[in-house]
């Protein structure tokens, strides 16, 4: 369910209040963060499922214990992942590995980073990419498997190597020719290969 909500600052802070615990309280039911965006007029505006880049989070919904948000369909970007296998020379599975690891396929992601959507694109790379929109799915995709592509060529198919930069950057890579000794990039790498190879056995 999408909630958006959009209103002056003139209006009372009563009615702002009023709006923004509606807003809360829904997204809590539905399991989902809350994002702001000011425009040029000075209208915010909020919602729980962003359109667009220039929305930030205003409220996180934190979840505790072992809940995993299976809600969000393994299946649903198949028909985008395909094309952008075959477009770019990935495996499917392995483009599956890589947004089940990113975002649990979300498309709403959003890293404490600031990484987006579902291949969690950061701004400045998106930008690079030509990626406007990096929380619709299909810019997202395409993105995220050209800059694989790219990583894929410049360490000569090494899989690994590609995965470590596409986690903590190329550059990273060429400086301890391999994986960085960066606990979160090893976990990255090695949760990424295990995918591949569930998603290749399905």
């Amino acid at each position: 369910m999408k909630m958006t909500a959009f209103f002056n600052d003139k209006k009372s802070m009563r009615t702002w209040s009023f709006c923004i615990l509606f807003l809360f309280v829904s997204a809590v039911y539905v399991n989902a963060d809350i994002y702001q965006f000011i425009d040029k007029d000075g209208v915010r505006h909020f919602t729980n499922a962003p359109t667009s880049s220039k929305y930030k989070v205003f409220v996180r919904k934190k979840f505790s214990g072992t809940y995993s948000p299976s809600y969000y369909s393994s299946d649903e970007y198949d028909h985008f992942i395909n094309k952008a296998s075959d477009m770019y020379d990935i495996p499917f599975s392995l483009l599956k590995a890589v947004i089940k690891v990113e975002s649990n396929f979300n498309p709403r992601a959003v890293s404490r980073k600031g990484a987006q959507g579902l291949m969690q694109l950061m701004p400045g790379t998106a930008k690079l990419l030509n990626v406007y929109d990096a929380f619709d799915p299909w810019e997202n995709i395409m993105g995220g498997s050209k800059y694989l592509r790219r990583l894929l060529n410049r360490f000569e198919g090494k899989l690994s190597f590609a995965l470590a930069g596409y986690n903590a950057g190329p550059g990273r890579v060429v400086r301890y020719n391999g994986i960085p000794p960066i606990r979160e990039t090893q976990n990255y790498v090695r949760k990424v290969k295990k995918y591949y190879s569930a998603f290749k056995n399905q």
